[in-house]
């Protein structure tokens, strides 16, 4: 994989879509297209000192008189928005930036891959996916009784299962394939991990993210991709706990904290091959006073912080720092804002206690450190990625 680590500026788009979810209630309209602006809200762009590329501005959400049974809702439409997508895409990438695109809901991910197949059909190369999310969303016709929305059903359409006119875009299907993928965050219990695993797409669920560690996973995932020309990064927010962040399309237990997805999204867009990241699914009508919103920036800041944080670059080659004895990965700051501190995650050895003077850790709600017994627990919502439930 091609490419230097910092030498790309990172560039936000807003893709606002959210033609892949069915109606949260008859004649509502799902809020995950308030996202961007929710994001920006917080000074992101700021933060990241990043390059605004505006908006992918999404057709009307209107499923009409769509019911389960009828296939994938607006299908024609998030076609259409894909399209649309991926042309944005490529100038960004061709113009040598970072894009960090603003979802939105998952279905964002076909405009992604077929970017990417458009960019590989050029080149004579192919490029993978990193595909961070609480579940697998490899819903099809071939193991399941029913479709129904693209966002949860994204990346069985790109690996080209399921309606044509989605899967097939240009006449490029599979958009990627299932070699090139990795799959980090589902639970272990989820549907369709075993069809994952009969495709041959290699994944890890939450305990075995735990186990191994961030930094291995990453660097596993990285090392699993190495023979394409780059990799995408596709970041579903539901890969978080709901005691977390329950400000999502589809809450689910047994996530991960902040801190383990900063170093999580760090250590990814650290390899030289990341092309770039898109973040989903966070929905705003469920975090009215903001609350969320800032917190996932901060982690968003944190994670990026080896894209928007670059030095100067030196005239000889560059010093590696030390191995943290203790064998934990580096802290990483989150930017000047006050509403999230410096996270450290354990991988070889325990933390030790906060002394006089230090930065406090956040609680990442998962028990490290101890949750405060008191607090309620969030409520979560129910999901809108096609009936049944």
């Amino acid at each position: 994989m091609a490419g230097e680590r910092g030498a790309k500026p990172v560039t936000v788009l807003d893709a606002p879509s959210n033609l892949g979810l069915t109606p949260p209630t008859a004649g509502a309209v799902p809020g995950c297209a308030k996202a961007p602006g929710a994001l920006r809200d917080h000074d992101l762009l700021a933060r990241l000192d990043a390059h605004d590329a505006g908006c992918v501005v999404p057709p009307r959400y209107d499923p009409g008189d769509w019911a389960p049974g009828d296939g994938v809702n607006q299908a024609d439409q998030v076609a259409d928005y894909a399209v649309r997508l991926a042309e944005r895409l490529a100038t960004l990438l061709a113009g040598d930036a970072f894009p960090v695109v603003l979802g939105g809901d998952c279905s964002i991910l076909l405009g992604s891959a077929l970017a990417l197949r458009r960019r590989g059909a050029e080149d004579g190369t192919r490029y993978g996916l990193v595909f961070i999310d609480g579940h697998t969303d490899f819903r099809h016709p071939g193991n399941a009784d029913y479709v129904g929305a693209a966002g949860g059903e994204e990346l069985a359409l790109v690996t080209g299962r399921g309606d044509a006119r989605l899967t097939n875009i240009d006449g490029l299907k599979p958009y990627l394939r299932e070699s090139d993928i990795v799959v980090l965050g589902i639970r272990d219990d989820d549907a369709y991990r075993m069809d994952i695993t009969a495709a041959g797409i290699p994944h890890r669920t939450v305990p075995v993210l735990r186990a191994e560690g961030m930094p291995r996973t990453a660097a596993w995932a990285a090392s699993l991709l190495s023979d394409t020309a780059g990799f995408w990064v596709h970041l579903d927010t539901d890969v978080l706990d709901p005691t977390v962040l329950p400000a999502v399309d589809a809450p689910s237990d047994g996530g991960i904290g902040y801190g383990e997805l900063e170093h999580l999204v760090a250590d990814l867009v650290a390899v030289p091959g990341c092309l770039g990241i898109e973040v989903t699914v966070f929905d705003p009508d469920y975090d009215p006073d903001g609350r969320f919103a800032g917190e996932l920036v901060d982690a968003l800041v944190a994670g990026l912080r080896p894209r928007w944080d670059r030095p100067a670059v030196p005239d000889g080659p560059a010093e590696s720092e030390p191995p943290d004895p203790a064998g934990r990965s580096a802290p990483i700051a989150a930017g000047s804002g006050p509403r999230h501190a410096t996270i450290t995650v354990a991988l070889a050895a325990p933390p030790a206690a906060d002394t006089e003077g230090a930065v406090a850790r956040r609680s990442t709600g998962l028990g490290w450190p101890p949750d405060d017994p008191s607090a309620e627990s969030a409520a979560g919502t129910s999901s809108r990625l096609g009936w049944p439930e």
